[in-house]
């Protein structure tokens, strides 16, 4: 893990971060009441082309994604987006992307993602070993490289948000102060335990970026979970020094957590954005119309703030998805 080849190589084992999305009604209706009786919508969603034959609107439709805080938000969202379109949804949370990527596309019609994770996905399972990671900045070149790989495994990205979920690392506030500590290269040559995402170990932008980068001695790495309450309270406790959780991780501040910059970025670009079946999009091309506003009204500020609603205010998912939807959706979506 010396060279920036190994580095490169070790990317391949892909971003989790990662991290992102489920639940929401739109338009001018009173969301908070759910999502509506599902054959009215898809009554009411039915048009007719102007060959006469009726489109693809609504019915049966499978979304999956990771089952952390922020995903199962955004993914709350989606649900409910489309469900008011007359989409009949089943939702399918797992711990990984390697979870849903195994039956998508397929059995899985839309995921909630972020660029440079499925990006540097596909160039790990295309490539393995030899997959030289793509590292860009900026979400549209990132999808732009990766183009050939979506296109290969018949996925398709709609329009990317300016809300952008990398990961990071944190330490306690204490520790921060006590030790000088405010970037990551401050770390370079201590010996830390890291509590972090079961597949950290290795990757460029977790385990192998720290240690190979920053020169950071990682002596163990506790897989405890992406910005999960147990990677949480191992960094309170004193049990690990160092966590990863997310750059819009809304819950840090009141639990006396604080992120470290990653002054030599290793992170990529990890703007939000809808994944789709191209096949399924292509028989339902309504899909992005569904979901598109979605993507321009987020924002890395406002994202994190719904976040803090949920991890913080202890706030339902679902209940802050069909919030902002009504606010920032409303009746244009109709």
């Amino acid at each position: 893990m010396s060279t920036r080849m190994s580095i490169r190589r070790q990317l391949a084992a892909v971003l989790s971060v990662g991290t992102l999305f489920f639940a929401t009604a739109c338009a001018g209706d009173d969301l908070s009441s759910g999502s509506g009786n599902a054959d009215e919508s898809t009554s009411a969603s039915a048009t007719t082309s102007e060959s006469g034959d009726a489109t693809s609107a609504g019915g049966p439709l499978t979304l999956a994604g990771q089952n952390f805080p922020e995903a199962t938000l955004v993914a709350a969202m989606y649900q409910q987006l489309l469900e008011k379109a007359g989409y009949q949804v089943e939702v399918k949370l797992v711990d990984s992307r390697d979870g849903y990527m195994a039956t998508f596309p397929g059995d899985v019609d839309v995921v909630p993602e972020y660029v440079g994770g499925i990006v540097n996905f596909l160039n790990s399972q295309k490539n393995g070993d030899n997959a030289t990671p793509f590292e860009a900045g900026d979400g549209t070149q990132l999808a732009q490289d990766g183009q050939a790989l979506l296109d290969e495994a018949g996925i398709t990205l709609l329009d990317q948000s300016a809300a952008t979920d990398t990961n990071a690392f944190m330490v306690t506030q204490k520790y921060s102060d006590d030790n000088g500590v405010t970037k990551l290269s401050d770390l370079e040559g201590v010996s830390v335990t890291l509590a972090a995402a079961p597949d950290c170990e290795g990757r460029l932008d977790c385990e192998g970026g720290l240690v190979d980068q920053y020169g950071i001695d990682i002596k163990q790495v506790l897989p405890l979970g992406y910005a999960s309450d147990q990677t949480y309270q191992s960094v309170i406790s004193g049990e690990s020094e160092l966590g990863e959780t997310s750059t819009t991780d809304g819950s840090l501040e009141s639990q006396g957590l604080v992120v470290l910059e990653d002054d030599k970025q290793i992170q990529p670009a990890q703007n939000l954005v809808p994944a789709v079946s191209t096949e399924f999009l292509t028989a339902h091309p309504d899909i992005a119309d569904i979901l598109n506003p979605l993507m321009a009204a987020l924002t890395t500020e406002n994202l994190t703030e719904l976040n803090g609603r949920v991890a913080v205010d202890r706030e339902k998912p679902e209940d802050v998805a069909a919030d902002f939807l009504s606010q920032k959706i409303g009746r244009a979506h109709v």
